[in-house]
């Protein structure tokens, strides 16, 4: 039986107005984007993943939609946005957006309708009280700069409920209506050639908080319903979430196979990062073996930094400290209290080794590898820009000027491009590292590659090899009788371990052709990695 495609697919996520201005008027635009598929085809992607690109006030980097229905105008026109989906289909890419249902602007039509009129039906969209309820400053996303979950509004005459910004109104998912309008909104962009959804903020979305029904029901009975929904029109559509779960939660998301498809895998994630600050291999295994086994048909996203800041808020405090120390000792590195605002590459103190490590990681580790734009290249960070933006700089394509991504002059972009220094565009860029045989860009479109052939990483069984050294993580994949390993040494000495015999007819055959692999007389195998180094290993049979 065929496997489905998200199983063993490589997703690259980019922000369509900081990628590439294919009209010179200085913001990222489809135009722009189509002319860069070849790159991303190239680079062996198999889906792209567009962060919203809908009108919008733009107080919150576009999450704060005022049309599902429509392109920013900025970004160009929905004949534009069909054609780069058709291109990219034809060069056998699919496409997922972002679907940010759980809340809308506050200059969204459904909201100024709520507002100003009780009797509307889209006052029931959103969630009011007459009352500011006593626990309005428990459970606020951004500590620091929201101190509250609920605001007053003047002419609705009472306050609304906003998990995020205050700009940010909560819709009311307990509302058939809003539940219809989903069920609209995802069956315009499934016609428009979209196979995917990264459903932001899920548990928010599904909550019952300060409706009739809190504290009743199942609200994550909605994710079947819309499940149904998604693959009644499409039968390969898939959807991706976006929630930061404990392992004790991840039945709820997933069900029997039937709810959703995909979801980030945030704890795993974040032990990543503990694990290289103490160079100890240990919390990534022990963060497996604490997640419940989920269902055949769904998967795990693996990645290493989201286009948010990277959050750490389910580590101990005492493991949230090392990490900070590690990758971000300085207040102004850190977000939230709980968070880091820096791009990979300089938290990894641009050492080629750890970021080899780090990927090779993420396409081994059982799941679905997640890309983000720049991050092939190395790219770095501005921490002069204010909270996330500091990690949402245009892509370097090349040292021209504005690194390539727009010919517009530079005070007509959106947000200024890295110009100087170790990660600035005369250095890293795209360009530069197409001409290096050994870029960090020609590494990983080689590592892609090479993934694409090894499909038990992403499909297989996954078993954990005991090899006596904490900093050494070594698994096996078995898929349809064939094997692959994986080794990696998160410390900065060297390392040998062995990996028992798997069978005397067979022999382990280096998948990076980087290594021999001899074999003990006993047919076991020792492995000696250098610092941060890594091996993927398949079995083949002797002769």
């Amino acid at each position: 039986m065929a496997e489905p495609w998200y199983k063993n697919a490589v997703l690259y996520c980019l922000d369509v107005k900081t990628f590439a201005d294919g009209n010179g008027d200085g913001v990222g635009d489809f135009t722009g984007l189509a002319g860069k598929l070849d790159y991303l085809a190239g680079l062996n992607v198999d889906c792209i993943w567009l962060q919203p690109f809908f009108p919008s006030p733009m107080r919150d980097n576009g999450y704060d939609i005022t049309d599902y229905y429509s392109v920013d105008p900025r970004l160009g026109t929905l004949g534009d946005f069909v054609e780069f989906s058709r291109h990219a289909r034809e060069k056998g890419m699919r496409v997922m957006i972002d679907l940010v249902v759980n809340h809308t602007s506050i200059d969204h039509p459904w909201f100024q309708a709520a507002r100003s009129d009780a009797q509307s039906p889209y006052r029931d969209y959103y969630v009011w009280s007459d009352e500011k309820p006593g626990d309005a400053h428990e459970g606020t996303v951004f500590p620091g700069e929201q101190d509250t979950t609920w605001t007053w509004d003047r002419e609705a005459k009472a306050y609304y409920f906003h998990r995020f910004y205050d700009h940010q109104a909560e819709l009311n998912i307990t509302n058939p209506a809003v539940r219809r309008e989903i069920e609209r909104i995802t069956g315009f962009w499934l016609q428009l050639g979209v196979t995917g959804f990264r459903i932001d903020a899920l548990p928010f979305l599904i909550e019952f908080k300060g409706t009739p029904l809190e504290g009743q029901g199942d609200a994550h009975a909605y994710l079947r319903e819309l499940r149904h929904h998604v693959q009644q029109l499409c039968g390969d559509a898939c959807l991706m979430a976006e929630a930061n779960l404990l392992p004790e939660e991840v039945p709820d998301y997933f069900g029997d196979g039937d709810k959703i498809h995909m979801s980030f895998n945030f704890w795993v994630n974040q032990h990543l990062f503990l694990a290289l600050a103490r160079k100890d291999a240990t919390p990534i295994r022990r963060a497996y073996e604490q997640l419940p086994p989920i269902p055949v048909w769904c998967q795990w996203n693996n990645f290493i930094r989201s286009h948010d800041e990277l959050d750490l808020g389910r580590l101990k405090k005492s493991e949230l400290e090392e990490v900070f120390r590690a990758f971000g000792p300085d207040e102004n590195m850190q977000i939230y209290g709980r968070g880091i605002r820096r791009r990979f590459a300089p938290m990894m103190g641009n050492d080629r080794r750890r970021l080899e490590l780090a990927h090779s990681l993420m396409l081994t580790l059982p799941g679905t590898p997640v890309l983000r734009y720049g991050d092939e290249i190395g790219m770095g960070d501005d921490l002069s820009l204010p909270d996330r933006e500091s990690v949402r700089t245009p892509m370097q394509w090349s040292d021209r000027a504005n690194g390539g991504f727009s010919n517009a002059a530079a005070d007509r972009l959106s947000l200024p491009p890295i110009a100087e220094g170790e990660y600035g565009y005369p250095t890293v860029n795209v360009e530069a590292q197409r001409r290096d045989p050994q870029s960090l860009l020609n590494w990983l479109e080689r590592a892609l590659r090479r993934r694409k052939e090894c499909p038990e990483f992403g499909l297989g069984t996954c078993t954990w090899i005991d090899t006596g050294r904490a900093e050494v993580l070594a698994h096996r994949c078995d898929l349809d009788g064939s094997t692959v390993y994986a080794v990696h040494n998160l410390g900065a000495r060297r390392a040998k371990c062995m990996l028992p015999a798997d069978d005397p007819a067979r022999r382990l055959h280096d998948v990076l052709a980087f290594h021999r692999c001899e074999a003990e007389e006993d047919g076991s195998y020792r492995i000696d990695l250098e610092p941060y180094g890594y091996r993927w290993l398949r079995s083949v049979a002797a002769g």
